[in-house]
This record gives C-alpha cells, structure tokens and sequence, in this order.
C-alpha cells in the first residue's frame, strides 16, 4: 500500500490515505501526529506496517485515558483494565495495565490500603461489606484477605459501631419497629449479628408489648 496523503484532521490527529493498488482497497487510517511522524507521503507500507501504527496509536490513547481515570482515584489493575477494555483491544489494554503497573501508577495493594481505610474510618462499614465493596472494585481476592488482616490487628469494630449508633441511629431506638430498622441498617452496612447484638445491649431496650 502506497501513502497517498497526509492531512490534518483534528486536533492532534493526522488522517493518512492509503491506496491499496490492484485489489487491496483503499482506505484511511487517523493517527496522533507524533506516531505519524513515523511514514511520509509517498512511502508503500504493509498491511502489517499500519496495523502495527494503529496499534501504537490506539496504546497512546489508552495510556493517556488510563492516566486520567488514575487522576481522579486509585483504580485496581483489574477494575481499569476493565474500563479500558469499553473502547480498546484487549491486548492494548493488557499492554496498558501491565507497562502501569511496571511504573507503580498501578499498586493493588496501596490502593487495597487505602480503600481498605476510607471503607472502615470513613465510611464506617463493617468487614463483610468492606470485603465485598473491595472485591467489586477489582482487588485480587489473597491482597484482600491480607489487608483486612492487617487492618483488624489495630482497628477497635467494637468502638467504631458503638460510635456509628450513637451519631446516626440512637434516636431510633425508641420501639421495637425502630430497633428491627437499625438493625437492618447495620446489616446492610456489613456487620455481623453478634456485632449489633453487642452494641445494641448498651442500650435499655426492654419495651413493654
């Protein structure tokens, strides 16, 4: 195939024509400027050559969409994988990740870290639904299991609900009807039944029928 022309189109991004010859057909590729740097009008290139630009252009996109999604929060190797993978090849997507994850803008275990706290001190979830929101955002099941371990040997559950009930639910406890809401409420939030139990014996929950 023969570069016919190369234009620009928008922005950034360069339209390069293709004339195919004999039966190859003829076709247009859009490329950032800096990787169409790479060839010059009247240069005959491969089927496999603009595969190969494409490919390098579509890395470049990903990487930068990559970069933005990092910017705004810490995102698991699985979970931007898993964005990127809407509108980019797989094995551009893989390259992405993996060329990250090398450079440690991808840490599964400093992002488990810190989802890990922000779901306990500021959320103040219990460790069923820690665990749960932790796995849905794509963190490896083995640095899940580590990182609850590490944060039980200093996190006090007991104090962290007994504060939760006291701010947000105690005006509730006034009937057994507002008792069953609370207790739902925590459930919902990730706590165990033994664990509502105990901070709920705190209170004078004796109700006349």
């Amino acid at each position: 195939m023969k570069i016919v022309d190369i234009s620009p189109f928008k922005g950034s991004t360069v339209c390069i024509e293709l004339s195919g010859g004999g039966l190859a057909q003829d076709m247009k590729i859009y490329l950032h400027r800096d990787i169409a740097a790479e060839v010059s009008k009247g240069m005959d290139i491969t089927e496999e050559q603009a595969d190969m630009l494409i490919h390098k252009n579509d890395v470049r996109k990903a990487r930068e969409r990559a970069l933005y999604l990092m910017e705004s929060r810490d995102h698991s190797y699985s979970e931007l994988f898993d964005k990127l993978e809407k509108n980019y090849p797989e094995d551009v997507c893989f390259e992405v990740c993996s060329r990250l994850a090398e450079l440690g803008i991808i840490n599964d275990r400093r992002y488990a870290e810190k989802l890990c706290r922000q779901l306990f001190e500021v959320k103040k979830l219990g460790k069923y639904r820690v665990r749960q929101e932790m796995r849905m955002k794509g963190i490896p099941g083995d640095i899940i299991d580590e990182t609850l371990e590490e944060f039980a040997e200093e996190d006090d559950s007991f104090a962290r609900l007994e504060e939760l009930v006291e701010k947000k639910y105690e005006r509730y406890l006034v009937d057994r009807k507002g008792v069953e809401k609370v207790k739902a409420a925590l459930a919902r939030k990730g706590y165990s039944y033994g664990e509502i139990r105990e901070v709920l014996d705190l209170y004078d929950l004796d109700f006349e029928e």
